[in-house]
């Protein structure tokens, strides 16, 4: 399973809540500028998601393997 990175997510269910406050609110204006900001996350997401490796993948899932570890010199 590929996840999306944290940040992204965040922001991802950040603005979900606020499209579906405003469309809540009947701010259609607002509320629709809204649902286009989360569509473009997703479509984010997406396009990270399918510009893995499989290394990448392997690293996303199993971030203790001595493979995937990163060092500051």
């Amino acid at each position: 399973m590929t996840t999306i990175s944290v940040g992204l997510q965040e922001r991802i269910d950040e603005a979900l809540k606020e499209a579906r406050k405003l469309s809540s609110q009947g701010n259609t204006t607002q509320a629709a500028e809204a649902w286009d900001e989360v569509e473009e996350l997703f479509a984010e997401a997406s396009h990270q998601q399918n510009h893995r490796t499989n290394f990448q993948q392997y690293c996303q899932e199993h971030p203790e393997a001595d493979e995937c570890r990163i060092y500051d010199v």
